[in-house]
């Protein structure tokens, strides 16, 4: 005689309707389980075992892209974090791969759910959310300003960096309401930050958020604004690095940076090949003030903030071929009354930018020794007209006035 067949032996096809009924009221979890992973389970199953006293059988619902959105809204409320991760990983999931029409009509469906999932008190939760729209041109715009206004930096700043949902608008309000440090730095990090939103930036104290701007090839930054940031850019080191490098930059920022920055950043200035002829000419002026500031502090020694390049001539030239220094060739010429505008303009468009350095050092060397016989120089005999020597001598004026403006800006402060 056969034996009766065992219950829980008895195999089952959740891909059956009756079969799928009689699972999901089986008493083991695993039995239910297999109901809510199955992708041709029918939407009223799945709904039903959305309250399944079993939290692995919930987020198994939460994971299958078949589960009603009603379902999911329960699920976005569900007590375990694992079944509300996986509701949030779901539905993100899903709205990239949708058609337009399927987008409005998940979006309709889904929004309270997204909703629901962007104020869950666990960050997680949030932040799974913040990643998996932070790229998506259809991702709801409430539910990502929400986001971007987290106070958790791991969830609001992939929003920031990412989202074209944001507008100006919403980050510029962001930005004057003070979002969590490190925000403002997600923001300056965006692909083609606006005008405003840049100025808005460079208006606060955020030292990282300013840095950030101004290493962002992308952003952009007016005249006025750069102004404002050159005025407190001496007392911000951090921001120098990132100054010098900013393409398109103006004449006149190029003259102040190379009033402050250190040796090697100025060295990166001069070696710079995209500067205009005005500003090429700005950054010289700037220069021959630096090394006349520093001969005068120190008489009578051929010493600045200027790098002449001489270490690397002389190990060039090697042992057996010795080469003149820069600064032994423009004191030689000063002294035979050779060191003139001209010689000094054709080494700029040679790209001779030790030469250059040394002979302004020298011509500066003149101006704080009182200019001896021996060190008269035909520039000097020609400080009247248009040239390297005239304009060196005007540029000290407004460099002073510049040189003022981070006291005078912090006073009107």
């Amino acid at each position: 005689m056969t034996p009766p067949a065992n219950p829980r032996s008895e195999t089952f096809d959740p891909a059956d309707y009756e079969s799928a009924k009689r699972m999901v009221q089986s008493e083991d979890p695993a039995v239910r389980r297999k109901v809510a992973e199955h992708p041709k389970t029918r939407p009223e199953l799945l709904y039903f075992l959305a309250a399944d006293a079993a939290a692995e059988v919930r987020r198994a619902i939460a994971t299958n892209a078949g589960t009603p959105r009603q379902a999911d809204l329960l699920l976005a409320k569900d007590r375990e974090v694992m079944v509300r991760q996986a509701v949030a990983r779901k539905i993100a999931r899903l709205l990239p791969e949708l058609s337009a029409d399927q987008a409005m009509q998940i979006e309709r469906l889904t929004v309270e759910c997204l909703e629901t999932l962007a104020r869950d008190q666990a960050t997680e939760v949030r932040g799974i959310l913040a990643e998996a729209l932070k790229d998506l041109p259809n991702a709801p715009h409430g539910v990502i300003n929400r986001l971007a206004r987290d106070v958790e930096l791991s969830v609001c700043a992939p929003v920031l960096q990412h989202s074209p949902i944001l507008t100006e608008e919403d980050l510029t309000d962001i930005i004057m309401k003070g979002p969590v440090r490190g925000a403002m730095t997600a923001i300056a990090s965006r692909h083609n930050v606006s005008a405003s939103v840049a100025d808005a930036i460079a208006r606060s104290d955020d030292e990282a958020a300013v840095t950030a701007l101004l290493g962002n090839p992308s952003a952009q930054i007016r005249e006025e604004t750069l102004d404002r940031i050159l005025d407190q850019a001496p007392q911000h080191e951090p921001w120098h690095s990132p100054l010098v490098r900013r393409p398109r930059l103006p004449a006149r920022a190029v003259a102040r940076l190379a009033s402050f920055v250190a040796d090697k950043l100025l060295k990166v200035l001069q070696d710079r090949d995209d500067l205009d002829p005005e500003a090429t000419r700005g950054l010289v002026e700037a220069v021959r003030q630096r090394v006349g500031q520093a001969a005068a502090g120190t008489p009578g020694v051929p010493l600045g903030p200027v790098d002449f390049g001489e270490e690397a001539a002389g190990a060039a030239a090697g042992p057996e071929k010795p080469v003149e220094r820069p600064s032994d060739k423009a004191a030689r010429l000063n002294k035979e009354g050779k060191l003139t505008e001209k010689l000094i303009e054709g080494s700029m468009v040679e790209g001779d930018r030790g030469f250059v350095m040394a002979a302004l050092a020298e011509l500066s060397q003149n101006s704080a020794a009182g200019g001896g016989p021996h060190r008269r120089h035909p520039c000097a005999a020609r400080r009247h007209r248009p040239g390297v020597a005239r304009r060196a001598d005007h540029a000290l004026r407004p460099a002073g006035a510049v040189a003022a403006r981070p006291d005078s800006a912090k006073n009107s402060a």
